[in-house]
């Protein structure tokens, strides 16, 4: 794969996104520092700007479909790299749920800091009621939070099983209402306009063992790479007997996106019914 990366990769084409990335994001730091430090709206619209333009200077080309739901959201989506910050970021003006390591990574963990991201410790299962009072807080707040429930993230060809504890802030309400859940896909499809397939897929990808440093390198030195996003019909606890079946519902909708985006087929709209055991992952196709 890295002599592949090599050939369709360009050094200087790297080079000249990385710099000018760094201008763009070291130019931003403050006034969000700023913005945060004295809760202007600034904060929470500053970041998809900024991710919007990060986005077209590594080159990914985000398609969207489906429409985004309003007010106080908790979407939930699959996750297969650190890429998924920008696209994700780019197309919805909120803040992610992340694990509590993030936050001490050097650099990222400032620019997650920033975005005024919500910190969980996954394995700590006495602290979850505080998590989810937490990530409730923000919500009540008026803000919109994006959650990946694998956990991790997987090789982008497949939805990992979802981890439910966190879904149980979907039981609040907000303003007398159910709060809004909404599931969404995204699935690298395309380099240069090339279905990307298995082989080529790692190049978005960030899983397993791999190095950070390396695989940002060569993200920045390929071509375009397509990334689409697709906002399923959003869902309320309401409509299921259990923050699990919810979760299920959830994971089946993002694993059909994720499964017909790969392969290049429409997505069908799956219906709002109660699961009575996980979904079998999807049968991916090398698109």
């Amino acid at each position: 794969m890295n002599r592949t990366a090599r050939a369709l990769g360009s050094s200087g084409r790297g080079a000249l996104r990385l710099t000018v990335y760094l201008l763009w994001t070291l130019l931003l730091i403050p006034l969000q520092a700023l913005a945060v430090a004295r809760n202007w709206r600034l904060c929470r619209t500053l970041p998809a700007f900024y991710h919007g333009v990060c986005a077209r200077l590594i080159g990914l080309d985000v398609v969207v479909r489906g429409q985004r739901a309003d007010g106080p959201v908790l979407f939930v989506s699959n996750h297969s790299s650190y890429l998924d910050i920008i696209v994700l970021g780019s197309q919805i003006p909120g803040s992610f749920v992340a694990k509590s390591e993030v936050g001490s990574w050097p650099f990222f963990g400032l620019l997650a800091r920033l975005q005024r991201t919500v910190f969980v410790e996954r394995k700590a299962r006495a602290s979850v009621d505080k998590q989810r009072d937490d990530i409730g807080s923000r919500l009540d707040g008026g803000d919109s939070l994006i959650l990946f429930p694998e956990g991790t993230s997987s090789d982008g060809n497949r939805t990992l099983p979802f981890k439910t504890a966190l879904f149980a802030v979907a039981a609040r309400r907000i303003d007398g209402r159910p709060l809004t859940v909404q599931p969404i896909s995204v699935a690298a499809t395309r380099l240069d306009g090339i279905p990307m397939g298995f082989a080529f897929r790692p190049f978005y990808a960030w899983y397993g063992d791999m190095d950070l440093a390396p695989h940002l390198w060569q993200a920045f030195r390929l071509g375009g790479m397509t990334v689409e996003v697709e906002f399923h019909p959003p869902v309320t606890i309401d409509g299921f007997s259990s923050r699990k079946a919810l979760a299920e519902h959830c994971h089946r909708v993002i694993s059909d996106g994720v499964a017909c985006a790969i392969s290049g087929r429409p997505s069908v709209p799956v219906p709002a019914k109660e699961a009575t055991s996980p979904a079998p992952a999807p049968t991916t196709a090398s698109a």
